[in-house]
Parts: C-alpha cells; structure tokens; sequence
C-alpha cells in the first residue's frame, strides 16, 4: 500500500500544480474579453480568433482543473443527505462512487478523447468561422482533462481505501465530519490565519 500512496501524492502534486496554474487562464480570458470588447465598441471591429481564444481558455479551465477540483473535494454533493450519515459511510460511498461511476466514465471519455483530438491535430482541422483558429488545442485540452482527472480519480480511491483500513488519517482540509457550512467557516478561518 506504501507505494500506491506514494503514486497517489505524485498524482496530487501534479494536480495541484495544473489546477495553481491554470486559473491564470481565468485573468488571460478576461483581459482577452475586455480588450475584444473594447475595440469592437470603440472601432466597430472584430475578431473570430478573439472569440475563440476566450472560448478555448474558458475550456481549458473547466477541463484541466477537474482533477484539481476533486483533489480538494470541491466537486457537487449532495449535502442535506450526507451531512447526515457517519464519515465512516460517506467514505464507502465516495469508494463505491468513484469505483463504480468517476473511474468507468473517465476512463471512457479519455477511450473517446483521444480519436477526437488525433483526428483534429493529424488534419490540422481548422475552425469553420471566417478568421478562425486551429481546433486541435482545444480538443488537446478534453484529452488532458480526461487524464488528469482520471489519475486523479486513482488517486482518490487509493486514499480511500487508505483511510477506510485505517492506515492514513483524512487529509487536513478534507475531512468532511463537519457540516458544510461549518467546515466552509473553518476553512476560511485557517487561511486568515496563515
């Protein structure tokens, strides 16, 4: 089990390190947004390329931070019925979710993404608007997604089944024996005091 934990921090770091850095694409779209706006309203021109930076950066977030989001544990719950069982039965319920559903449509996806994105990169695909970009980028970006967020699926269940046999204690930050609002006031308490 040591070296499937030791797999899993490295998977982790990576994460960690895709979802820091890829929110500077959140600052890039924006910028990229305003400027496109400004010079359409200021010298009634456009640009379809402008357009589709903005979109493939907005992918390129969603995408490569989805293993970053389940790395915190930010990803949709269903609160008012899991803040009412024991933690001990929410982990075997995230296990068998991730097992049973996160891991088979990951792993699908990543199956399908890959066709997708040679098919685009090896045609050089370009898109159908007037002033267009390549398209393979953003299909790059489902692709690495996919990826990320299955290692990160791996990873997850790896330390799962860690705590559940008791050989690693819950992650700070992770351990979600609190209410949600509680742990969320927690949390914002222990970054103002860092």
């Amino acid at each position: 089990m040591g070296s499937l934990l030791a797999l899993s921090r490295v998977i982790d770091r990576i994460n960690e390190f895709v979802g820091r850095n890829v929110s500077w694409l959140v600052l890039a779209a924006v910028l990229i947004s305003a400027g496109n706006a400004t010079i359409r309203k200021v010298f009634d021109m456009s640009s379809n390329a402008w357009l589709e930076v903005q979109w493939y950066l907005f992918g390129a977030v969603f995408m490569l931070a989805a293993g970053y989001t389940l790395r915190k544990n930010e990803h949709v719950r269903i609160d008012v019925i899991a803040g009412n069982l024991s933690k001990r039965t929410r982990d075997w319920i995230d296990l068998f979710g991730h097992l049973l559903f996160l891991m088979p449509f990951c792993l699908m996806m990543t199956y399908l993404a890959w066709p997708f994105f040679w098919r685009s990169f090896h045609s050089g695909e370009m898109s159908s608007n007037a002033g267009g970009l390549i398209i393979w980028p953003a299909k790059a970006s489902i692709l690495l997604g996919f990826i990320l967020l299955t290692a990160q699926a791996i990873s997850e269940i790896i330390k799962r089944v860690a705590i559940i046999r008791g050989l690693m204690e819950e992650e700070v930050g992770h351990d979600h024996s609190m209410p949600p609002q509680v742990e969320a006031a927690a949390d914002m308490k222990g970054r103002s005091d860092a």
